[in-house]
């Protein structure tokens, strides 16, 4: 049997692992989290928002999914290992992490502000940086873990004003492989999943505008927006034994999009 394979006839289930989500408070962190907490994992909920944790966490709750806060800014080096270090040590070992906590701040490249081009890379690269290594020293120690980084349709290609970002995601998909050479044979799968456009908080301003709503939907095979929801599935995958010899891959959830290239 390989080393990370369930006796349980559900290779899908998740009850008894604690997964950390970064940028959990709201958009796809939060539908991340639920997904996993209903999959039967403990969630430990981060975001530099401690009330606004504590109300998914209430809501969580009343769904009857475990799960916990954890407060910190994914861009401070002192507070991640601190935070990773209180929840391993009080809450539970973290067997499952997603980095989801991520920014776009858009604009022209040859008009871009330097602490705009810093705070975009610093948020979804240094962040992820901060957080894996943290995370990975106690899954190194334990010769087991996942980690799903959220990557993007641009960790493949580029758009007018996304430089920052597209970078940024761009480096994201090749961590991801380079940790999942580097720890694989330690029996952890380092992963991505790479969102199409998704309705969130954040895109509903685009889809409100008539020339994206249908720039959008005449791009797509599947002709729609994404449903969050419809990640969920992945997640769960990649967190679960049924994925025990998928490493350094990036899922693209993103109705045909790149396909259609």
């Amino acid at each position: 049997m390989a080393p990370n394979m369930a006796r349980n006839t559900d290779m899908f289930d998740l009850t008894g692992r604690t997964a950390l989500v970064t940028g959990s408070s709201r958009g796809l962190g939060k539908v991340l989290a639920r997904g996993l907490g209903r999959a039967g994992a403990a969630i430990v909920l981060n975001g530099r928002n401690a009330e606004a944790l504590e109300k998914v966490r209430a809501e969580f709750a009343s769904e009857g999914i475990t799960a916990h806060t954890c407060a910190f800014d994914v861009t401070d080096e002192a507070q991640v290992e601190e935070g990773v270090a209180r929840v391993e040590g009080e809450t539970a070992p973290i067997d499952i992490l997603v980095n989801n906590a991520g920014v776009n701040l858009r604009g022209a490249f040859e008009e871009l502000p330097s602490e705009q081009w810093r705070e975009v890379i610093d948020i979804n690269l240094h962040g992820v940086f901060h957080v894996t290594r943290a995370v990975g020293r106690a899954m190194l120690k334990r010769e087991r873990g996942k980690v799903i980084n959220i990557c993007s349709l641009m960790s493949e290609g580029g758009r007018p004003s996304t430089a920052p970002y597209a970078a940024s995601k761009g480096a994201l998909k090749m961590l991801t492989k380079a940790l999942a050479v580097e720890w694989g044979r330690h029996n952890i799968q380092v992963n991505g999943i790479g969102p199409g456009y998704f309705l969130t908080e954040m895109t509903r301003h685009m889809a409100a505008d008539p020339k994206w709503d249908e720039w959008v939907k005449s791009s797509s095979p599947a002709g729609r927006w994404g449903d969050p929801e419809e990640l969920v599935g992945t997640a769960v995958f990649l967190a679960s034994h049924a994925s025990s010899f998928v490493n350094g891959q990036v899922i693209y959830v993103d109705g045909g999009w790149l396909a259609a290239l």
